[in-house]
């Protein structure tokens, strides 16, 4: 709360500068203000309209707790079930640079209100039930696959593949699409791109739906990468961790960088181990693939983890996350993503959050709803990091249900 007072003859109490969005909480046991006969220095004038600066402030401080507790109230309405599986209407490929094209796809109304769906990864693509998190009747749903990524070619190309390329190029598919402004909804590392991207083009994001945040610090992949979370998945680390030498244990990152991209491999300087040189760059992809797939779910989920089996995803997700993980995410600082929250503070926005989040534990969502507490936090308490845990999922569902209502309630149709 900004409450100055201005120190003239008449001791006048100045409230312009007030924002009822920061006004804390009032603990029952203390006043927030001072009893105005312990302010001698304060005119009687002043003094009355300080009385009435308050009177003013308890006012809107109503207002806003009896909206929130409507907001409350109406939050148990919101349907919470995934929707049920549709087909795209329509699909194609961009082509964003002279290497990169891209698949995208529209499902859902296609008059309706767009919003765009980041995956994660990166490197992993999208799937078709990604579509079910939108009512189909009210939202245009665009998915797109990432340079790399997917259906997107050239199949797990790191070239010209960085943050600020995905931005660029989702403005590209905005704009090859006809869509003036869109939702923007990303999880893990879509979160990441979500709020990268939002923040690069705020005037054109009309909402966030942000899940498992994950802002690419350094202590966030230390935690994954460098042993931390293998104090709770002892079993599926110690092939992560086994695969590599250990010589080459103390930045696993580095080390699965070297093998994913063959480098400084004796065998890559002859043509007959080609085969070895390429089933081992595999073997590296699936095993560093198959520690994610055994740690995103609270309780484990066969069908998840035998995507690590695919040598098509396994190689694209594998050498796609590491590229961005041994080089920070290409983003200038360690706390750029909270740095810049500033310049998407006024975005309605929902963080939904697995308690038990192993991949992109929950320290980073805390960080996050710290640095932007006007934005609505879930937390969802039987969940660990997959979207599409039931817990998980519902507060998805939810969280597009509370937009769309808000989008209604502002006007928007979805003829």
């Amino acid at each position: 709360m900004r409450l100055t007072q201005n120190m003239t003859s008449g001791g006048i109490i100045n409230c312009t500068a007030f924002s009822p969005l920061h006004l804390p909480i009032i603990n029952r046991k203390f006043s927030l203000f001072p009893s105005l006969s312990t302010l001698p220095s304060v005119s009687a004038s002043g003094r009355r309209n300080l009385s009435t600066c308050v009177q003013n402030l308890s006012h809107r401080r109503v207002q806003r707790f009896r909206a929130s507790m409507d907001l409350e109230k109406e939050s148990p309405m919101l349907r919470r079930d995934l929707y049920p599986s549709i087909e795209p209407y329509g699909s194609g490929f961009l082509k964003v640079s002279d290497l990169h094209t891209l698949y995208w796809e529209q499902s859902g109304n296609p008059n309706g209100h767009p919003v765009v769906f980041l995956h994660g990864g990166p490197g992993a693509g999208t799937s078709p039930s990604n579509r079910r998190f939108f009512d189909p009747e009210f939202y245009r749903i665009i998915l797109f696959d990432q340079r790399g990524a997917g259906r997107s070619t050239p199949h797990a190309c790191l070239d010209h593949n960085t943050t600020w390329d995905l931005i660029d190029d989702i403005e590209k598919l905005r704009e090859h699409l006809g869509i003036p402004e869109w939702q923007v909804f990303g999880g893990s590392w879509g979160s990441t791109l979500a709020l990268a991207y939002s923040q690069s083009h705020p005037m054109k994001v009309t909402g966030l739906v942000l899940r498992g945040i994950f802002l690419l610090r350094k202590k966030e992949l230390d935690w994954f990468y460098e042993g931390g979370a293998a104090a709770i998945f002892p079993d599926a680390w110690e092939p992560f961790r086994d695969f590599i030498p250990e010589n080459e244990r103390g930045d696993f990152i580095t080390a699965y960088n070297k093998r994913l991209n063959a480098q400084n491999l004796e065998t890559q300087k002859h043509l007959l181990y080609l085969t070895y040189r390429i089933s081992f760059q595999y073997a590296a992809a699936k095993i560093w693939t198959k520690w994610e797939m055994m740690t995103a779910h609270l309780l484990p989920n066969d069908e998840n983890i035998k995507k690590g089996d695919s040598d098509a995803f396994s190689l694209a997700f594998a050498r796609i996350e590491n590229h961005y993980f041994i080089n920070k995410g290409f983003l200038p600082t360690d706390s750029f993503l909270l740095d810049n929250i500033e310049k998407i503070r006024h975005i309605k926005t929902v963080i939904v959050q697995g308690r038990y989040d192993v991949c992109c534990p929950m320290m980073s969502a805390w960080d996050l709803h710290k640095a932007w507490p006007e934005a609505e936090f879930k937390v969802v308490p039987d969940a660990g990091h997959s979207a599409n845990e039931p817990g998980n999922a519902a507060e998805l569902v939810a969280a597009n249900e509370l937009l769309k209502n808000i989008l209604k309630a502002n006007g928007v149709s979805h003829n």
